[in-house]
């Protein structure tokens, strides 16, 4: 969780260099993802680290902007959820649970659910692990933990814990083989 101004430039240069940029800035029309990343990063450090009235202000545009492009990009991803490293792979319905937790060095593709398994619940949902790749249209969800370096296939359906260095496939999902996430993200190195 960002908690201060240096939090704030770790998490910035974590996603850009997770996202494989290596560009000063996004481009304005092709990177949306990576500016959504960046405006994420600032409505986190913003509603964690400001107080006073301005900073009110300035929260609530930076929410209008974050609401627009969520919608713009399909996701529906809360503030707080996800460490740095965080890598979109590209545009399409992304729900993540308020509740969840997912640790660094993340790479998640379009059509991913991470939630509970029950009602609107924040108790009930996964925690995820450092270094986890997640595949396309892949579904996670209850009071489940996943370990670090997993990866989680296409369409795969996690609904039970999860060993670390393991691949996962497959409804419900099942160990395949021990490679785990290895050489499937970038990983964000300080």
């Amino acid at each position: 969780m960002i908690q201060n101004k240096d939090d704030l430039k770790n998490y910035l240069a974590a996603d850009k260099q997770a996202l494989g940029f290596t560009r000063k800035f996004p481009r304005p029309i092709v990177d949306d993802i990576w500016k959504f990343q960046i405006l994420l990063r600032k409505l986190e450090y913003n509603i964690n680290c400001k107080k006073g009235i301005h900073n009110r202000v300035k929260t609530l545009y930076l929410k209008y902007k974050f609401h627009k492009l969520s919608q713009k990009l399909g996701f529906e991803i809360p503030t707080n959820v996800f460490g740095p490293g965080l890598s979109i792979a590209h545009r399409g319905t992304i729900i993540v649970n308020s509740g969840s937790k997912v640790g660094a060095n993340c790479r998640i593709h379009a059509n991913v659910n991470i939630g509970t398994g029950k009602d609107t619940s924040l108790v009930d949902v996964p925690t995820i692990g450092d270094n986890v790749y997640i595949g396309p249209g892949a579904k996670i969800y209850g009071a489940i933990n996943i370990k670090d370096n997993v990866a989680i296939g296409a369409n795969a359906v996690v609904n039970k814990d999860v060993d670390s260095n393991v691949t996962v496939a497959g409804v419900p999902a099942k160990i395949i083989n021990q490679k785990g996430s290895k050489g499937l993200l970038f990983r964000y190195h300080k």
